[in-house]
């Protein structure tokens, strides 16, 4: 009998090297252990950005009052060295969260505008919503490897996600295109013998079909249209760039009709662009107030089939607009038929802060407001094309 193998406890120099990593040195720590080689490199890069406290707190200086001379500085090649540094000693992962503590504490969201720094960064969704709250600012010579940058981001984001949405949403557009009374040529015969096999006539060798089970003839063509309506607010980067790379991937269905909506105080509609998420992403403009109102006042409009239109609104519920007319529009978009589903976020980082005061006021319209993670979105969309409940995650 093998003994099992567990994994081996630290030694204590071991546990003391871990220490002095996350405690950062100083006669603080108490380790009394140095650091060389990669470790040393590994302190220099997290002390870089992690030993400056805020600004509050007196630059220059951690938070007992000594003196730290580390940081990245105002300077381009300092900081493409560090962001290459990090991604040699870190995992990917990793390194992305501390691009994003690099941006929010150090200020260097205006580095991203030079395109050597562009070529250093690890690509993600926050740094894709960074740039595309920058782009406007972007001299010619950064834009054309910002859209590198989001190309990569949307084009995995799209290899993810892509097969399992069409997939689910197919199977949805067949179920709820399902007929009792087919013609001939259109009766799913595979469908209709599993249904019938209780029928079966062991004297006969067959089959007695008393449900046929088929689909109409109009199944080839539209038979849904989707609205996606999308705050475009600062907080809600992470989902304007999973909603642009969804709406790509709906518009690719041709049994689907869809309509992508963009919004803050103003109303913008980006889908005669939506062959393409990266013309989709640059086409927003991150930031500013919100009108939610405004924004439901415009896809009301283009409403043609209410019994056959799902609309999904994206936003935290902020509504700077008339919260009244705004509840008027969603009851009087459900009296219709449509089927309305309220996101409050499209991430995989959880609900956003949200006004909670409309989200009930939603909520006793029939209308639940939950965070959806991009995975879940394909079985929110296709409950919601079959017109049956929600799978609205646990709390």
């Amino acid at each position: 009998m093998s003994t099992p193998k567990y994994p081996a406890t630290p030694t204590d120099d071991e546990r003391l090297r871990r220490w002095r990593l996350v405690l950062g040195g100083g006669e603080a720590d108490g380790t009394g252990r140095a650091l060389t080689g990669t470790d040393a490199a590994m302190d220099g890069a997290l002390t870089a950005l992690y030993g400056r406290t805020s600004q509050s707190e007196g630059a220059g200086r951690d938070r007992a009052g000594r003196d730290r001379s580390a940081g990245l500085g105002a300077s381009a090649p300092s900081v493409v060295r560090w962001l290459g540094d990090i991604r040699t000693y870190f995992p990917s992962s990793v390194v992305q969260v501390m691009q994003r503590d690099a941006i929010d504490r150090l200020g260097l969201a205006t580095l991203l505008l030079e395109p050597e720094m562009l070529d250093a960064v690890e690509a993600d969704v926050h740094l894709v919503g960074t740039l595309l709250s920058l782009h406007k600012a972007m001299p010619e010579t950064t834009r054309e490897t910002a859209r590198v940058v989001v190309r990569k981001v949307v084009d995995d984001l799209e290899k993810r996600l892509a097969t399992r949405t069409r997939a689910a949403l197919t199977g949805a557009l067949d179920r709820s295109a399902r007929i009792s009374r087919p013609r001939h040529r259109d009766i799913d015969w595979d469908r209709t013998i599993r249904a019938n096999l209780k029928h079966y006539l062991p004297e006969h060798g067959t089959v007695v079909p008393e449900r046929l089970i088929g689909h109409g003839r109009a199944s080839q063509g539209i038979r849904k249209e989707v609205v996606l309506c999308v705050d475009q607010s600062g907080s809600m980067a992470a989902s304007v760039v999973h909603a642009s790379v969804f709406g790509a991937v709906l518009a690719s269905m041709r049994s689907i009709a869809t309509r992508l909506v963009v919004f803050d105080t103003a109303v913008v509609d980006l889908t005669d662009r939506l062959d393409d998420p990266v013309d989709v992403l640059f086409g927003t403009q991150l930031g500013g107030g919100t009108d939610i109102n405004r924004a439901l006042a415009h896809c009301q409009s283009k409403i043609t089939r209410p019994v056959d239109t799902v609309v999904v609104l994206i936003s935290d519920l902020y509504e700077g607009g008339i919260r009244e007319e705004m509840l008027k529009r969603v009851a009087a978009m459900k009296a219709s038929g449509v089927q309305f589903v309220a996101l409050l976020a499209l991430s995989d980082e959880g609900a956003p802060a949200y006004d909670r005061d409309h989200a009930a006021a939603l909520a006793a319209l029939g209308v639940p407001a939950f965070a959806c993670t991009p995975d879940l979105f394909p079985e929110v969309m296709a409950a919601a094309l079959e017109k049956r409940p929600l799978p609205i995650p646990a709390d």
